[in-house]
């Protein structure tokens, strides 16, 4: 079935998103959707090759233009007997890669078959044409569109020696390649005048037959490298998705940890500070630190004033065993949007203890009093999730769930790709 241009973007869309080097495979799987009907054969080659004149015979009629000059400059095509012919201009013809772009478009997204092109004239190959002809080798290797090799322009050699060598160096350049030597001109002339052997040794007729063997394997080709690259697409989209999973999982684990690690940890160190308050709040008689001190005693050390003392002492070192835990996990300072314009206010500390000076009533009820100790662990709770640490992690878990509902809709696109 046909993918509607509209459709087939919106599924790109989806799955470029999550596998952004697949847009040449996808454009090409829609190539493959759209073009179903009719086998492409695509000339490929360098300009002045004979790419033209090589199609024209083929199809039996002077279609495409030819010239002793630079004629061919955009992607042509034309339907002949259910078959569409594609003429691209020379590899090398525009060193502004606009016309090598074309030739790209018609070899690798356009064709189910390819023509490639070489002027026996011209002798060996090429390096440039080494490279192609590998890659197009080891690409029908891999989704089976076939390549075949033309040499052409076999009447402009010198002799037949000269040939014989030219097609020799040839093959020892491309040894897993059948090499298919032909002239137009020779299969022009053979076709004017009725001359069955000029026919005959132009080469075209047994270049047609292969064709017709490679036209009908199309459709078995075509299904295969549809189902080759549905399924790298689908294992890469897979894998993706398997990997935002694993990581997104590992990271609410690490926020899960975390979280019970502070908890546990403060738990501790206030049971600890618990027991180490017990001799300062346990006392009989009365509470000295609530005696006033008077003008008189303002020199002197009194009663008062040590017990005061003893209980400030106590209260920091309090104080002092939260800070490290609360340094220990990255609770310092306060967020931007609570800070003053006073530095030594700016702790979590002050913001959850205060700067009002206790008495023992007061630390009977922020330590040892259960409503205390969980007022205590909950504000400083809230400041551990507003940590530095804390929110990077929180902002890494949103981007993985973005990402993962990325990847989702990705493989479920490709899916409906599948199956329209």
């Amino acid at each position: 079935m046909k993918l509607a241009e509209e459709t087939f973007k919106l599924i790109a869309q989806d799955v470029l998103a999550v596998a952004p080097a697949r847009a040449h495979d996808l454009t090409r799987l829609h190539t493959l959707r759209c073009r179903a009907d009719k086998p492409t054969v695509t000339v490929i080659g360098k300009y002045n090759h004979g790419k033209s004149r090589l199609l024209n015979e083929l199809m039996g009629s002077d279609v495409f233009s030819v010239a002793d000059r630079r004629e061919t400059v955009s992607l042509a095509e034309h339907v002949h007997q259910d078959v569409r012919w594609l003429d691209a201009p020379g590899l090398d013809a525009d060193v502004g890669m606009a016309d090598d772009g074309r030739a790209h478009e018609a070899a690798w997204l356009q064709a189910d078959i390819r023509l490639f092109v070489h002027a026996a004239k011209e002798g060996e190959l090429d390096a440039a044409e080494r490279r192609l002809l590998q890659t197009l080798r080891a690409d029908e290797e891999r989704t089976r569109r076939k390549t075949v090799f033309v040499l052409t322009q076999v009447d402009q050699v010198a002799d037949e020696q000269h040939l014989g060598k030219v097609t020799d160096a040839i093959r020892s350049q491309a040894p897993q390649m059948t090499l298919h030597p032909v002239s137009s001109t020779r299969h022009r002339q053979g076709v004017e005048g009725g001359k069955k052997l000029l026919l005959e040794k132009s080469g075209i007729p047994a270049l047609q037959t292969v064709l017709r063997g490679a036209m009908a394997a199309v459709p078995d080709a075509r299904r295969h490298e549809t189902d080759l690259l549905l399924g790298e697409i689908r294992q890469e989209l897979k894998h993706a998705q398997t990997a935002v999973i694993r990581q997104l999982q590992a990271q609410r684990d690490t926020q899960q940890q975390q979280r019970h690690d502070f908890e546990q940890g403060l738990f501790d160190v206030l049971d600890k500070v618990q027991i180490d308050l017990q001799p300062v709040l346990e006392f009989t008689g009365i509470d000295q630190s609530l005696v006033p001190d008077t003008a008189v005693h303002e020199f002197k050390l009194t009663e008062g004033k040590k017990e005061r003392a003893r209980i400030q002492i106590a209260y920091s070192r309090a104080c002092i065993a939260i800070r490290g835990h609360l340094v220990k996990h990255g609770v310092v300072g306060l967020p931007l949007a609570q800070q003053t314009s006073v530095r030594s206010l700016d702790t979590v500390m002050v913001a959850v203890m205060g700067v009002s000076v206790k008495y023992r009533d007061d630390l009977r009820r922020i330590f040892c009093e259960q409503a205390g100790r969980d007022k205590l662990a909950a504000d400083f709770a809230h400041y551990f999730e507003l940590s530095e640490d804390r929110t990077a992690l929180a902002t890494q878990i949103v981007d993985s769930e973005v990402a993962l509902a990325g990847a989702d809709k990705a493989v479920s696109a490709l899916h409906t790709l599948e199956h329209v």
